[in-house]
């Protein structure tokens, strides 16, 4: 299967314009032949707001009309789609990922469905993150592609957190993500790492241009099992990333270099009796 990534530029609070071009990313992938495609954090709304009340008032309800047109295209054109935004849930802010696609018991084009969501549950003091509410909930959607599991930007430098979907089996991990430049080193060391230490796909879809003064440093990219990055793109532009996938590498977890005398059993050789001080209360938090 072919899976991609879309490095695009959203504009802040022009929600029309960022679904258009969400839509306009998605039927260049599908005739690509694409059937997953992730999107950027805060693709349909931006990210740099100065308070609550400029986020709030251009925040989107999930479901809303908005992700239905999204999820009508995702599911015409038959690519699940990973797409963020700003959500406006209650009275509370959240940054959100959204998994839409086909409903259809095979993936294959036809009415398109909300099928996922994602809270983001690590928040910088950074942008709009400084006024959304974390979630709680670290979930692994099953789709007739595969099992699809999903972080947001800063997620991605705590380490529990992928290998929590790793061992609920996710085999893509989306990571939608809004990198300024002095996050440069987790594009160039961190996506490697967690795919590498999970043997699982990555798939990182970062924005590029500027933001009320903050400019992105881009590098869009998706990582394979082996933590080899297979395709990645500059700091500039809008493109799409396109790579060849196969779940069976993703759920083969034993790295078997010379049988009976050289073998790793990630999975096998895990000693989670010896993690407990990882999640222990009392851990320094300064």
């Amino acid at each position: 299967m072919l899976i991609a990534v879309a490095q695009t530029e959203p504009q802040l609070a022009e929600v029309a314009h960022n679904l258009e071009a969400a839509i306009a990313r998605i039927e260049e992938a599908a005739a690509q032949g694409v059937q997953l495609l992730v999107l950027p954090e805060a693709q349909l709304t931006g990210y740099v707001f100065n308070s609550a009340e400029e986020a709030r008032a251009v925040a989107l309800e999930v479901p809303g009309p908005e992700i239905d047109a999204l999820a009508a295209a995702a599911g015409r054109l038959g690519v699940f789609t990973v797409c963020g935004l700003i959500e406006r849930e209650g009275d509370l802010l959240r940054n959100t990922a959204v998994l839409v696609g086909p409903s259809t018991v095979d993936g294959s084009p036809g009415e398109g469905a909300l099928l996922g969501r994602y809270c983001k549950t690590h928040l910088p003091f950074l942008g709009v993150d400084r006024f959304v509410t974390p979630g709680d909930e670290v979930p692994v959607f099953d789709t007739p592609i595969g099992r699809i599991g999903i972080e947001i930007c800063y997620d991605l430098r705590f380490p529990e957190l992928s290998r929590s979907l790793a061992v609920q089996g996710a085999d893509f991990i989306a990571h939608p993500t809004n990198w300024p430049l002095a996050a440069l080193t987790n594009a160039d060391f961190i996506t490697r790492t967690r795919a590498l230490e999970n043997r699982v796909y990555l798939l990182t879809a970062n924005r590029s241009g500027f933001e009320r003064g903050t400019e992105f440093c881009g590098w869009s990219q998706i990582c394979d099992p082996s933590g080899t990055r297979v395709v990645e793109t500059g700091k500039a532009g809008e493109t799409l990333l396109v790579a060849e996938a196969d779940v069976a590498r993703s759920r083969d977890k034993n790295i078997i270099v010379i049988p009976g005398e050289y073998e790793m059993h990630l999975w096998g050789h895990r000693r989670p009796e010896l993690y407990g001080a990882v999640v222990a209360e009392g851990i320094a938090t300064t």
